[in-house]
């Protein structure tokens, strides 16, 4: 069987152009304040994801209560 991927195999060197050209394009002082926007992106999505799990444990552990009252 065939794979067709839609972007291609991302190689090393493919790496290390899209660095490059992040570089040019932002510049050597721009690149910290991105990746530190990129950190708190990362941690607010994280706080959320664990607030989403505590919701759904929370919630099965009230509809399991439910149901063993009903019985």
């Amino acid at each position: 069987m065939l794979t067709i991927y839609p972007l291609g195999v991302i190689g090393p060197w493919e790496i290390v152009l899209i660095c490059l050209v992040i570089v040019l394009l932002f510049g050597g002082k721009k690149i910290p304040e991105l990746m530190k926007g990129v950190g708190k992106g990362v941690k607010s999505f994280k706080a959320g994801m664990s607030e989403v799990e505590k919701e759904l444990k929370d919630t099965t552990k009230e509809v399991e209560s439910d149901y063993k009252q009903d019985e």
